[in-house]
């Protein structure tokens, strides 16, 4: 009888060790608070601990873990498993995917955004250059051409620009600067902060940010078609963490991805629609750019910019003129399936 309760004590502490085993935890570093901007992450994590029937799951901090300028670094030391950042945040790091950041690329929806930013993840020197930071790029963070809201008069010709001092990272603000403004590169949670006490006119983010940030707030005006850009977000994961994987949980995270980011263009669709909504409950004037203005705009920023960082790239003995290529075939290819 003893012999057969001891057999059962080992059975059950070896069972245990098993699931104990098998079970996978992430830490997921993101910042400020739920929004369109993090969904797709949401998303994931919901549907990573559906298919391995809870075995595999994720914590995901919204500032908890670490600033969001330093999720990389702490991605490389391995401080947590996954995190989202953007390129313009330290491009310095990330030399390639600011690609995706030059102005006026043409990008003119979230599909597209999603296509031409995967074809530049996929791309072996974008892997190698992330591989140095221990990274696997993930998934995008699909984000709406930027345009600007501002304090005091509207600023809807190009002169008027001249000295503005607006929040704009990595190739925005490049384009910003190419016509006489002022760019500065507070994050995202330091725009709100940095209107309302006059270190900036203006603010460029997508419509989510502008909400979950709080800038419509200080807002008299935005212009809805200036679009210049956006920003790349990637959201990646520890390499060494995603090779220790077991196999199904590794299929589980790889098999959601594109469910993720479906379920991310939806809900960024239904906040699109509300936008007019919100402008005129906030009493945000709704600024035009005239066609006039915004051909010059390209001219002053698009073609030099462009060829500038191709030039520093190649010039570092980087692919930069094939990336950009690809860039524009996948957004023509893109487009013809629209």
């Amino acid at each position: 009888m003893n012999k057969m309760l001891t057999g059962a004590v080992a059975a059950t502490v070896a069972l245990s060790f098993v699931a104990e085993a098998s079970a996978t935890e992430w830490n997921v570093s993101v910042w400020g608070k739920r929004r369109a901007f993090t969904e797709h992450i949401e998303k994931l994590a919901e549907l990573v601990s559906e298919k391995t029937n809870g075995e595999f799951t994720m914590n995901v901090s919204y500032g908890g873990l670490s600033k969001n300028r330093e999720n990389l670094d702490g991605i490389s030391i391995g401080a947590f498993e996954m995190a989202q950042f953007c390129a313009g945040y330290h491009p310095d790091k990330n030399r390639l995917i600011t690609v995706l950041e030059l102005p006026f690329l043409g990008v003119s929806n979230l599909k597209e955004e999603v296509a031409v930013s995967h074809a530049v993840y996929a791309h072996p020197a974008v892997q190698d250059e992330m591989a140095q930071w221990n990274a696997r790029l993930l998934m995008t963070s699909p984000m709406p051409q930027y345009n600007i809201v501002g304090t005091g008069e509207p600023r809807d010709e190009l002169a008027e620009f001249e000295g503005m001092r607006v929040r704009a990272t990595g190739g925005l603000g490049e384009a910003f600067a190419a016509v006489g403004a002022v760019p500065t590169s507070v994050t995202s949670s330091e725009a709100y902060q940095a209107m309302e006490s006059g270190v900036v006119d203006t603010v460029a983010f997508a419509q989510h940010a502008h909400l979950s940030f709080g800038t419509i707030n200080q807002a008299a005006w935005w212009t809805a078609n200036l679009n210049p850009g956006t920003v790349n977000c990637p959201v990646v994961v520890n390499i060494d963490a995603y090779e220790a994987l077991p196999d199904a949980h590794r299929e589980a995270l790889d098999s959601s991805v594109d469910e993720a980011i479906a379920h991310y263009l939806a809900n960024y669709g239904e906040l699109l629609k509300k936008w007019d909504s919100v402008l005129e409950e906030k009493g945000v004037a709704k600024i035009e750019i005239s066609d006039a203005e915004l051909a010059a705009f390209r001219e002053k920023a698009a073609d030099p910019i462009s060829k500038a960082w191709i030039a520093d790239i190649e010039a570092q003995g980087l692919p930069g003129q094939e990336l950009y290529d690809l860039v524009e075939t996948t957004l023509t290819e893109t487009k013809a399936t629209n």
